[in-house]
């Protein structure tokens, strides 16, 4: 496989969508109607960019198994998917961790997970990425980093292009690629 741009692996980083605060558990706590919006719209917009994942990580907490089935629906792909209460408590080393575990064969890993480890690890990759001098794309990458360490908002997606095998994946191995939110997919209010 190969990402949408044609080379390498992709990782693709979903913080779970807008979630309601029902007396329930943490665990528990579901996806509220604006969350259920935007995960399906962020699931048809990964299947416009071309970007559809192999295999998915997602956590067991029920918002971000809810934020995976919706997206899912959008993408209109059924890769392999694990539920892993480990991602729901990982911090961001850990959930390097659990890539570096990736099988060879996977070329674009979908990772469905939570605030804080989530964005923080899309935070180190991209302040880490290599830079490509001379290539016009240094502001954009540059606005693309200032928007993650701003805000990684509900059901934001980051997308890395990665060189290399998952067990050598590291912060210098890594594209920053784009990061979207679902705020700059909703059409303008009339």
């Amino acid at each position: 496989m190969t990402t949408a741009s044609g080379a390498g692996r992709a990782l693709v980083l979903l913080r779970h969508a807008k979630s309601a605060w029902p007396d329930v558990p943490d665990h528990e706590r579901p996806l509220a109607p604006r969350g259920r919006r935007d995960a399906a719209a962020m699931g048809r917009w990964l299947r416009a960019v071309g970007y559809i994942p192999d295999q998915v990580a997602c956590s067991t907490a029920r918002r971000a198994r809810q934020t995976w089935q919706l997206a899912q629906r959008g993408l209109g792909a059924a890769p392999a998917v694990v539920f892993d209460n480990f991602v729901y408590e990982a911090s961001a080393g850990q959930l390097l961790g659990l890539i570096r575990h990736t099988p060879v064969a996977t070329g674009t890993l979908l990772i469905v997970g939570h605030d804080p480890a989530l964005p923080e690890l899309a935070r180190t990759l991209a302040a880490a990425a290599p830079g490509r001098a001379g290539t016009g794309n240094d502001a954009a990458r540059t606005a693309m980093l200032d928007r993650i360490r701003a805000k990684f908002p509900t059901a934001g997606i980051a997308i890395f292009e990665c060189a290399g095998d998952w067990a050598q994946l590291a912060p210098e191995r890594v594209r920053l690629v784009c990061f979207v939110t679902p705020r700059e997919l909703r059409p303008p209010a009339a």
